[in-house]
């Protein structure tokens, strides 16, 4: 069977050993940044693909030096050893792996300064976060300020804000959130970058409207541009503009490319993927399981080293 392995103080250990006390200060204040990096299980090769694993390692530094954290390994030594957790926890089905930063010492006071700081990477199967078509709902819960929160940090503390859409969007029969900024103009999902096709062009928001410049988000508009020679477009959107779009869709490493069929109970477009959705959903699940040629230096192959 497999067994879920973390890095955790220095060492490789299995999960169930990798333990954190009660008085850990990221615990209690929210202090760690983290990262969330998607394996991707590619039956025919019996290969499990880690997507863009460098980039979100080097993320993971931008986000610990926003915090003013030192983070204590180097990115190519955490890439070795998301391979290794992969290797050895011998899963043959789709992974998650959270890496973080993370505020260790067991004192008290909110501060960032004067504690001690460690990483710790886990690992864990993770379906589909979002379903295969996804119905929207705009939240009422504003979108964290730069001022605020800084929002391209994968801060573990902003992630209240967006617990708080993904719950309230959940409880009014959605399957996620939109959330706006504090000006009125869309910014992101609770955990996801959001797109809309408009007159042929690829629009979504910039990083000034307090999005995640998401690594998933990158990538699919290098294949929109590349593949299929769609502009891409970074500006304001209103909440009644995706009303209007011809398509709309979601992208981050858990929900992967989701299309969004329905705003607050309005059918976007025909009420069902659109074309250009369709293909490039078609290239990003190819790319991520190391099917295709073009983009495999995305990919991270890591093979389970026990018998299946």
């Amino acid at each position: 069977m497999p067994t879920p392995y973390a890095y955790f103080q220095g060492d490789i250990v299995p999960l169930s050993e990798a333990k954190i006390g009660i008085m850990t200060h990221a615990f209690n204040y929210g202090t760690a940044v983290f990262e969330g990096i998607r394996g991707n299980w590619n039956e025919e090769a019996q290969t499990t693909y880690l997507f863009r694993t460098r980039e979100h390692m080097q993320r993971l530094g931008q986000s610990s030096h926003i915090l003013g954290m030192q983070m204590r390994e180097p990115v190519e030594k955490l890439c070795e050893i998301a391979v290794e957790l992969v290797e050895r926890s011998g899963f043959t089905e789709d992974v998650y792996l959270r890496p973080m930063v993370y505020l260790s010492g067991e004192v008290l006071g909110v501060r960032l300064h004067n504690v001690d700081v460690d990483t710790l990477i886990f690992l864990s199967p993770f379906p589909a976060y979002l379903p295969e078509t996804a119905r929207c709902h705009t939240s009422t819960w504003r979108r964290v300020q730069d001022t605020g929160i800084p929002p391209r940090a994968k801060v573990t503390g902003i992630y209240v804000n967006s617990a708080l859409a993904k719950t309230e969007a959940n409880a009014n029969g959605f399957d996620e959130a939109i959330m706006l900024n504090e000006n009125g103009h869309v910014s992101e999902g609770s955990g996801e970058n959001i797109f809309m096709i408009r007159h042929g062009q690829l629009i979504t928001p910039g990083p000034a409207d307090n999005v995640l410049e998401g690594i998933t988000a990158k990538s699919v508009m290098q294949m929109a541009a590349d593949d299929l020679g769609i502009p891409i477009v970074q500006r304001e959107i209103d909440r009644t503009e995706l009303y209007i779009a011809d398509e709309v869709f979601m992208t981050g490493t858990a929900a992967h490319l989701t299309p969004i069929v329905e705003i607050d109970r309005r059918k976007v477009g025909e009420g069902r993927p659109g074309p250009i959705t369709s293909q490039l959903s078609e290239l990003f699940y190819d790319a991520i399981r190391g099917r295709s040629e073009k983009y495999r230096a995305w990919c991270t192959p890591a093979r389970a080293r026990i018998a299946r």
